[in-house]
């Protein structure tokens, strides 16, 4: 039988949590945005993006609050939490608009942000008491940490059957056999020792690696094991799964060891996450790199909606009932967006939407059932192309233009990093569903742009960085909190 995620004592640390910020909040309103994705779908750039954008009053015609006049101005914060490092906005700033801009490391940790957003409200009585405050935290985390969520309602038998359910998959030989092949040399019913603890560990988090590297990313948890930090070597890092047993299992098994191991993780190491961040959020952007899977080919599509279902499950969703609120935080509003829509032409975003929906339909479904609003949305946080035509065989194809980082190559052709080209990037399925029925591959031209290589200044002097539908992300996220 599935575990709770949360135990009693978890459920009363976030409610003192809770009751903690809405004291904060009754001088200035608070408001927690989860900027969740997978790993490589753009966290870093929507983060450094949103902040910059605040800051310097970007170009941003459909984000209400600015596009009215309303809002004042933006100032960052000292974030609350004095224990969690702080997100590097300064230093991911100047990578993308420094002489050689090029796009920020991924995120390795978790770091937060506040942003003080100063407006005037449209409300009646706004007149008479001047212009409101709003907090805007941000709390920033590897994405490979999201898939370790649903691991709270697994045992370890549970988890294992899954685990190598999936390694033993057609298609994952190549990464999972030297894994699978260690499991048949070891007995998990011998006295447990550290050897062999190691062994496995290891060569389960050599699969977990080259799985990542194909795009696939249900596989990946124990997502520390792919970024263990001052956890490296630790025992709570040093388990892997194993088949379930027939025969009794003795406590000074290997079998008890691992399984002993598994629930350290959890509990040590996952649920403070949940309980401290995941659990005390209000509004959620699902970042999804929707292209990146389907370039990988239907396996990977399935494998993404697989792993995205299974994360939203874990979610804190729905309305709350307004005397409970000191106490309980619920998501009311989630956004998913597919990001990279620079990689495609405009004409094919309605398309890219759809398939996104398609992908979280399930996950969705179950947010409206709570109480909570959801929207889907194509967009790039930074934009690093745009578009064009070009000539060919008598037709005029829709391209987008742009510098293919160095080192990615298309049709045996191996770009430097410098070189601008103009690209046609093929089109997405009308039907969405024609990517799970018949596994229909994609015939996408993916490349890999730099960040744009010149950027234009707004009267103040400040970067304009370039996007495709970001305001009316943000208008979703906060705008309603800024009327």
């Amino acid at each position: 039988m599935a575990q709770s995620p949360t135990t009693v004592v978890d459920e009363l640390g976030i409610a003192l949590s809770n009751l903690a910020d809405a004291a904060t909040g009754a001088i200035t309103p608070t408001i927690r945005l989860g900027v969740t994705g997978l790993s490589r779908a753009g966290k870093t750039i929507f983060i450094t993006a949103l902040v910059h954008n605040l800051l310097t009053g970007g170009r941003l015609p459909g984000f209400a609050p600015l596009a009215e006049g309303r809002l004042i101005g933006a100032k960052l914060a000292e974030y609350p939490d004095a224990t969690i490092p702080r997100f590097a906005y300064e230093q991911h700033l100047a990578a993308l608009t420094g002489k050689a801009p090029h796009w920020p490391e991924s995120t390795r940790r978790i770091s937060q942000l506040r942003v003080v957003l100063k407006f005037q409200s449209k409300k009646w009585y706004s007149g008479m008491t001047g212009p409101s405050t709003l907090n805007l935290d941000i709390v920033d985390y590897p994405g490979e940490w999201l898939l370790d969520l649903p691991l709270l309602g697994l045992s370890f038998a549970e988890w294992s059957v899954q685990a190598l359910d999936r390694a033993d998959r057609p298609g994952s030989g190549k990464e999972a056999g030297p894994f699978l092949d260690l499991l048949t040399e070891i007995d998990p019913l011998k006295d447990a020792n550290d050897v062999d603890a190691e062994r496995l560990a290891a060569a389960f988090t050599e699969y977990l690696r080259r799985s990542r590297e194909h795009g696939a990313l249900s596989t990946l948890p124990p997502g520390r094991f792919l970024l263990p930090g001052d956890l490296e070597g630790s025992p709570a890092l040093t388990f892997a799964p194993l088949p379930p047993q027939r025969q009794a299992v003795r406590g000074t098994s290997l079998y008890a060891m691992l399984e002993s191991r598994y629930e350290a993780y959890k509990d040590r190491i996952v649920r403070p996450f949940f309980r401290d961040h995941f659990a005390r959020l209000d509004r959620q952007i699902v970042l999804v790199d929707t292209l990146r899977a389907l370039n990988a080919g239907p396996a990977a599509v399935a494998d993404l909606e697989t792993a995205l279902t299974a994360v939203l499950g874990c979610f804190r969703q729905g309305e709350t009932n307004p005397l409970l609120r000191p106490f309980v935080r619920r998501i009311d509003r989630i956004l998913f967006a597919a990001t990279k829509a620079d990689h495609v032409h405009h004409t094919s975003h309605d398309r890219l939407e759809a398939i996104l929906n398609r992908l979280v339909a399930s996950a969705s479904k179950r947010a409206r059932f709570a109480g909570a609003e959801t929207r889907s949305i194509a967009l790039a946080g930074i934009r690093a192309t745009r578009e064009g035509t070009i000539s060919e065989a008598g037709q005029t194809l829709p391209t987008i233009i742009g510098t293919p980082m160095a080192g990615e190559t298309l049709d045996g052709v191996s770009y430097d990093g410098k070189t601008e080209i103009a690209l046609f990037p093929g089109d997405l399925p009308e039907r969405p569903d024609s990517l799970f029925e018949d596994g229909t591959p994609v015939a996408l031209n993916f490349l890999r742009f730099t960040p744009p290589q010149k950027l234009e200044l707004n009267a103040a002097g400040d970067v304009v960085l370039p996007h495709i539908r970001f305001d009316r992300a943000l208008d979703y996220l906060i705008g309603d909190r800024l009327a």
